[in-house]
């Protein structure tokens, strides 16, 4: 099966602030995206995953995609 890339926009509430966040990600379809996005934040800010909102999950192309690490290994 072949990955496909998505950017994903949301928002996570850290503190008292809410953070917005734009992310881009390779994986096989969105259930997969929405648990790289719940690992990797719970990960890196140790927040809880009702903490975290994911607003859009968008498939993008090659040709879009902003962030060079998956560019480069696409």
């Amino acid at each position: 099966m072949k990955t496909k890339i998505y950017r994903i926009h949301g928002k996570f509430v850290m503190g008292d602030t809410s953070q917005v966040f734009t992310k881009e990600l390779k994986a096989m379809n969105e259930k997969d995206i929405h648990e790289k996005i719940y690992s990797e934040f719970g990960s890196k800010h140790r927040i809880n995953r009702n903490q975290i909102k994911l607003d859009k999950i968008e498939e993008i192309s090659l040709d879009e995609v902003t962030d060079p690490l998956i560019k480069s290994i696409s």
